[in-house]
């Protein structure tokens, strides 16, 4: 287990703080580093990506997802109804015979930088083709960067993710799915997310 003390960023948190602009980049990373040390932290969003993956495995046609809003904790309703009609618009989108697919997480390495890759769910269709589904679940869209950052990652190391998969970034609250453009050029990507990834490095160890 990776020590609180090392800079280390699971792929949410990356993709976040290259979404961050002058001082907020450095607010976010000290934010980060106080969790790790603390240990704290919940996933508020656990039985909804649950129930979401039951509507695809049992073709559920969003029964379950109906259903974990009214069984959700009280403090958590109002997140769930606001996540629910994007996340029925996606459900939509899925051929009916598309299926979960097995994911494995991966660490990728971005200079001396650590970040954990981690899809919410695999998807397989029957024509062979799959995906790797990361989730959006912030109120405002994803950026341009934080699209372009999560799905070079994913597909950098999809490999040990899920073979010959395509990555995908779900807008869960807009039902919206972003796939990788293929007029980005890798290295220009990659050399922009090593210069993101060493500042991150930097100013972890400032925040100590």
């Amino acid at each position: 287990m990776t020590s609180p003390a090392v800079p280390y960023a699971t792929l949410l948190a990356f993709a976040r703080y290259v979404d961050r602009i002058g001082p907020a980049k450095a607010t976010f990373v000290g934010g980060l580093r106080k969790q790790r040390e603390s240990r704290s932290g919940f996933n508020p969003h656990g039985q909804l990506i649950k129930a979401l993956k039951s509507d695809i495995a049992f073709h559920g046609g969003g029964r379950h997802l109906h259903a974990v809003v009214n069984e959700v904790k009280p403090r958590w309703k109002p997140l769930y109804e606001a996540l629910l009609p994007g996340a029925l618009t996606y459900l939509g989108t899925l051929p009916k015979d598309t299926d979960l697919a097995q994911t494995r997480d991966a660490i990728a390495m971005l200079g001396d930088l650590p970040v954990k890759i981690n899809p919410h769910f695999g998807l397989r269709h029957a024509d062979g083709q799959a995906e790797a589904v990361r989730l959006h679940m912030d109120e405002q869209p994803p950026s341009p960067e934080t699209v372009m950052a999560t799905l070079h990652l994913m597909g950098r190391h999809m490999d040990q993710v899920l073979p010959h998969a395509t990555p995908t970034l779900v807008d869960l609250r807009r039902g919206i799915v972003h796939r990788p453009d293929p007029s980005v050029k890798t290295a220009q990507v990659e050399q922009w997310l090593a210069g993101e990834a060493a500042a991150f490095r930097a100013t972890w160890s400032v925040a100590a």
